[in-house]
């Protein structure tokens, strides 16, 4: 059988198994320049086409991974996953107010019936963090204000079947008429269209590793939810809503 010595850094090296024992783990791939198929000991080679792995009989030590690889990854990772938090997490009016949006904007107004009433100019509504919270509950703080999403099935009837109109829960504004309300099977409230397209605006949201059309109040930016095309006719759309967004003013 074939004997050959390993030579590393000018010295010879007979016993492969003692400088392979401390390096390699086991099943690790190697490939040498010729097929040749070499024992030396009890170690066992097993080559095919210039590749050999070592057996597990052998019972050579894992080794172990490069730590500062590892910890430089995950403090990189880390990094990212916080920036993304942080920077989903401000507040919706500061995201208005960096992006230049006008003081004011033109929505029509709905009686509870949901007659429509007049269309008419107002200014927008932005208030401090502290205000927000204390106008509203912690749950529809954290949507609102915080683009949050509430569990499925936390209110997916917030009407009860009733007629009516649902209203922004941060400002009043008129955003979903109960006529236009489904069963979607979500667990949100759902409508396949808003109450007028002018009382509400949609952004796109490329959070949580896609790409969604956000749907906010047009007044007060208020998050409330996303819009998808899988709604029934006429319009083919999915208004996908918290409940806690809303507010139901009944028909009178």
């Amino acid at each position: 059988m074939p004997r050959f010595h390993l030579r590393l850094r000018g010295r010879p090296y007979a016993s492969l198994r003692s400088r392979v024992a401390r390096i390699f783990v086991p099943n690790l791939i190697l490939r040498l320049p010729c097929p040749s198929v070499t024992s030396w000991n009890s170690l066992t080679l097993n080559t095919r086409c210039n590749v050999f792995t070592l057996s597990e009989d052998d019972n050579i030590p894992t080794a172990l991974l490069g730590r500062r690889s590892f910890v430089a990854g995950s403090v990189a990772l880390g990094v990212v996953l916080a920036w993304r938090f942080t920077e989903r997490n401000r507040p919706l009016h500061a995201d208005v107010e960096s992006a230049g949006l006008p003081d004011s904007v033109t929505i029509v107004e709905f009686s509870d019936i949901g007659e429509r009433i007049s269309t008419v100019t107002v200014d927008r509504i932005v208030k401090t963090e502290a205000e927000w919270k204390r106008q509203l509950s912690p749950d529809a703080f954290e949507v609102t204000r915080h683009a949050a999403t509430e569990l499925p099935y936390t209110n997916d009837d917030p009407n009860d079947q009733q007629k009516g109109v649902f209203r922004c829960i941060c400002c009043g504004t008129a955003l979903f008429d109960s006529d236009t309300k489904f069963h979607s099977g979500t667990g949100w409230p759902s409508f396949w269209a808003p109450i007028a397209k002018e009382n509400i605006r949609e952004t796109i949201d490329s959070s949580l590793g896609m790409v969604r059309t956000e749907v906010s109040c047009r007044r007060c930016d208020a998050h409330l939810g996303h819009v998808f095309d899988d709604g029934p006719r006429p319009t083919g759309l999915r208004y996908c809503m918290n409940s806690v967004a809303l507010r139901f003013a009944k028909a009178n």
